[in-house]
């Protein structure tokens, strides 16, 4: 009986401890849940309290100890819906994709109502070109999404889509809105919002202080578009302040510590936060006296939207990281420009917009390397070339069928395509023989660095937009080395970013008015005749002589929408909208 007293005790210590520690890692303190979950786990916590530790190690960068204790968690529980849901996460992570799948699909057959497991499996199967499964949950969502109506209370619908996968797929702006608008209430009902902060500029001698937040100060495609930009603002009008959220192991990977050299380098300070609790971080931001708190990361991978929801700053703007709407009072204002927010879907971003005078995107100058020859890229020595340099997430089922009716009406081309899965490759190969195209004229680009990527861009003649969600930073690389760009706009940020550099260059003929359009300016292009070379010559001259390029003339202009945004803040008005 003792014993029985004594073991009933330690589970209810161990549960309170675990709760504890769940707690202690939704707000950010990750050593803290660290130490409460191996507590709870000592004390005889099972498969959710090793499951926990095993996510809160992850976020600390400790993605080997966080899988082993993920799989002893499912193997101590093997119905744990749980358990298998966070397995799938770190799998994903780590590109394990298919086996995220199974541990997903599982948890669903555990719990078919588990919105958290649909919400996670929707990416994974878009990186396996699971065409067919990514339609159905569309497809689920859109049902889900049209009963429940607009209706207050009617949005639980939304837990079953991250908001950044909203971005990914055919949805409208004003879905996207829904699913970005349940989930920032979310973040903002987990948190305690800080004292209002009243910086001055007065503090800096009348230069705003302007604090960037982000997870990608390595080599990542944000810091591919805006390393240039810290060093290039003007310390007479901002003093810069860098918050580092990256994973430890970020930095090492490839070209990192150069990436971060260069970013601490452009900064007059650089804080490295990744240690600290969410709700430390805000209060150091807000006790650094930040005027302006700039988020490059929104609802993507490593973002902490519990930061800007504590709002530590007086004004918080999203910039540059991601395309959409963070869909509440975390942010005032969305950086854009007049192509990427389509006419009439204004009231779809729950931020006021700062329109920039050329594209919303910053980008950097970076020297264009002596390209290897064809065959080293495992490109025939003959023949056309279209590429697309995009994760493979972002290629549906109709722009690929799209793609393969214009191989097969230019013979000999080739379509140049990243690698990605294996099985997702074998997918498009399958689709491609589907439609009567040679699977060999599919040729997979492995991962290469910046500079050597750059360089093997020489050998493509046409790049072909992805359409749903285009190439952004992608793009940039290929008109930066000298490659036209095809796309067709729709009416989400994702889905115009390709046409908003296109017409920052003006170059209006990469900009298609549908798919058909599309279709039959690609072949056209590709007919030999002049058209593309004079493409190409005009793309080569204006990348020396427009804005999309020239990061200085860039940084004034966000300088100037800061110090808009500012000037209207110190004489008590809300934010609205304002063309830069």
């Amino acid at each position: 009986m003792l014993r029985r007293l004594l073991q009933s005790a330690a589970r209810d210590r161990a549960r309170r401890l675990n709760g504890r520690g769940i707690g202690e890692w939704q707000r950010g303190d990750l050593p803290a849940a660290e130490r409460t979950l191996r507590a709870a786990l000592k004390k005889g916590g099972q498969a959710g309290t090793a499951a926990n530790l095993g996510m809160v190690l992850a976020a600390q960068g400790r993605p080997d100890e966080a899988l082993v204790l993920l799989r002893r968690a499912v193997e101590l529980d093997p119905g744990h819906a749980g358990a298998r849901i966070n397995l799938a996460a770190l799998l994903h992570q780590g590109g394990a994709v298919t086996e995220a799948v199974q541990h997903l699909r599982e948890a669903l057959r555990i719990d078919p109502g588990n919105s958290t497991a649909r919400a996670n499996l929707l990416k994974p199967l878009m990186d396996l070109c699971d065409w067919p499964g990514v339609e159905a949950e569309v497809r689920r969502l859109r049902d889900e999404a049209e009963a429940a109506g607009g209706q207050a209370g009617s949005e639980a619908w939304a837990d079953a889509i991250l908001p950044f996968e909203s971005l990914l797929l055919p949805f409208t702006p004003s879905f996207q809105l829904r699913v970005a608008r349940r989930h920032a209430a979310r973040y903002a009902a987990a948190v305690e919002p800080l004292p209002r902060p009243a910086a001055a500029a007065g503090s800096t001698g009348g230069r705003l202080r302007i604090g960037y937040l982000s997870a990608d100060f390595h080599d990542h495609a944000t810091a591919h578009l805006a390393a240039g930009l810290f060093a290039a603002h003007d310390r007479t009008r901002v003093e810069v302040v860098a918050y580092c959220i990256d994973a430890p192991q970020a930095v090492s990977y490839g070209g990192g510590e150069a990436y971060r050299r260069r970013i601490v380098q452009g900064c007059d300070r650089f804080v490295d936060a990744t240690a600290s609790s969410s709700r430390d971080l805000a209060r150091r931001i807000a006790a650094d006296g930040i005027h302006v708190l700039v988020d490059m990361k929104g609802y993507t991978g490593g973002s902490r939207p519990e930061v800007p929801a504590m709002r530590p700053a007086p004004l918080q703007v999203s910039f540059l990281g991601y395309p959409g709407t963070m869909g509440a009072e975390l942010m005032d204002y969305l950086i854009a420009d007049r192509v990427v927010i389509a006419p009439g879907t204004e009231d779809c971003y729950s931020e006021a917009l700062a329109f920039m005078p050329g594209s919303y995107q910053v980008n950097d100058r970076q020297a264009v390397a002596e390209a290897p020859g064809r065959a080293a890229c495992g490109l025939p020595e003959q023949g056309f070339v279209f590429c697309c340099f995009n994760q493979l997430y972002k290629i549906d089922a109709s722009v690929f069928a799209a793609w393969m009716r214009i191989l097969a009406a230019v013979p000999g081309s080739v379509l140049w395509l990243l690698a990605g899965q294996a099985v997702a490759q074998e997918r498009l190969r399958a689709a491609a023989a589907a439609a009567g195209v040679d699977p060999g004229r599919l040729v997979f680009a492995p991962y290469a660095a910046k500079a050597a990527h750059l360089a093997r861009h020489a050998h493509a003649d046409l790049f072909l937009d992805t359409l749903a969600v285009n190439a952004h930073t992608t793009a940039s690389d290929a008109l930066w080395a000298g490659v036209p760009v095809l796309t067709s706009p729709g009416r989400t940020f994702a889905s115009r970013v390709g046409a908003s550099l296109l017409t920052a260059l003006e170059l209006p003929e990469g900009v298609a008015s549908d798919l058909d359009d599309y279709e039959r300016s690609a072949i056209a292009l590709a007919d030999g005749g002049p058209r593309l070379a004079d493409l190409g010559a005009r793309l080569a001259a204006n990348r020396a002589t427009h804005s999309l390029f020239d990061t200085a003339a860039y940084a004034r202009a966000l300088e100037g929408a800061f110090a808009r945004m500012w000037s209207e803040h110190c004489q008590g008005r809300r934010p609205t909208s304002f063309q830069v």
